[in-house]
């Protein structure tokens, strides 16, 4: 166990220096730059442009670049924004609630509806109910999350006025109730794409599952309907479960951009538009970095619970 611990933290600080270096090679090599917004200025000569390039270290080859900025990353100086000058931890400490939220509360619905509809499609296999969920899944899974949001806030919000348009509070209120209102549109537009994975993994793990020996042998010893498939079918179905919620952190985390930016979500999805927009790239790494480390902990996490959920997994 320990060894396996040992081996997967080193492939994710691997796969995390791959993914840093990509980063921030594509975003330092796009046109434009930090600089360009001085350049708009009147008056902003080129030398002062030179003066602050050198003085945000702009001047220096790309590797030498990436080399200071990852040797501060190691202890844990993630740099300082452009924009405001702020610590760039604090920056992204500011958005990171608003994101987590967001994404819990997606998580929680797509694991609720997407386990349910996913058991009743392989229990009630070929009927009614597995065809429209089959084809509700197909439609789901071709509908733009924008365009998704976009009907939640006219259908919801400007017709019938049941939810807020946007934002994560109501300024004056801020109290419990208000947050979980504001929280409801969001949530179930990012949620949309992730029932519908859920439902088709879970129906074919089920599926998989009920056509077992096991499964007939409990069967044969008389136990109720219920017992075979809620204790012993549905439990070893979940298995792969674990493994797809680590997996489908970078879906979430790439619904939740979209999702913030259409609800203006004060996230860090939003957080990032707003960096690019304006050339902050200490906060655009600072982002990229993070969620990457949050993907790599969350594969992690979903081994270790399967190992723990199965005796039969070992992790050697």
């Amino acid at each position: 166990m320990a060894r396996y611990l040992l081996v997967r933290i080193l492939q994710s600080l691997v796969l995390l220096v791959l993914v840093s270096l990509i980063g921030f090679a594509v975003l330092h090599l796009a046109p434009g730059g930090p600089l360009a917004q001085f350049a708009l200025i009147p008056g902003m000569s080129q030398a002062d442009i030179a003066r602050i390039a050198a003085q945000m270290g702009l001047d220096r080859p790309l590797p030498i670049q990436y080399w200071e900025w990852f040797s501060r990353l190691l202890i844990g100086d993630w740099g300082h924004s452009y924009r405001d000058s702020q610590p760039v931890l604090a920056v992204i400490s500011a958005h990171l609630p608003a994101t987590l939220e967001l994404m819990i509360s997606a998580l929680f619905i797509a694991v609720v509806l997407g386990v349910w509809i996913g058991v009743m499609g392989a229990v009630r296999r070929y009927s009614v109910f597995d065809s429209l969920a089959t084809i509700g899944a197909m439609i789901a899974l071709s509908i733009p999350t924008f365009w998704f949001g976009l009907v939640v806030i006219y259908l919801f919000s400007v017709k019938l006025g049941w939810l807020p348009a946007g934002s994560r509070f109501t300024i004056g209120d801020g109290s419990f109730l208000d947050y979980v209102h504001h929280l409801i549109g969001p949530a179930l537009v990012l949620a949309l794409v992730e029932v519908a994975i859920w439902s088709r993994y879970m129906r074919a793990s089920m599926l998989d599952a009920i056509s077992q020996d096991y499964i007939r042998t409990a069967q044969a010893k008389g136990l109720p309907r219920r017992i075979v498939l809620l204790r012993h079918a549905l439990r070893n179905a979940l298995l792969p479960m674990i493994t797809l919620a680590g997996l489908e952190l970078p879906t979430l985390l790439g619904g939740a951009l979209v999702t913030e930016t259409v609800f203006t979500w004060p996230g860090m999805g939003r957080l990032f538009l707003d960096s690019l927009s304006y050339r902050d790239y200490p906060v655009v790494m600072g982002l990229l970095t993070f969620s990457a480390l949050l993907v790599l902990f969350g594969n992690l996490l979903a081994d270790l619970c399967c190992a723990l959920a199965d005796p039969r997994i070992r992790l050697t």
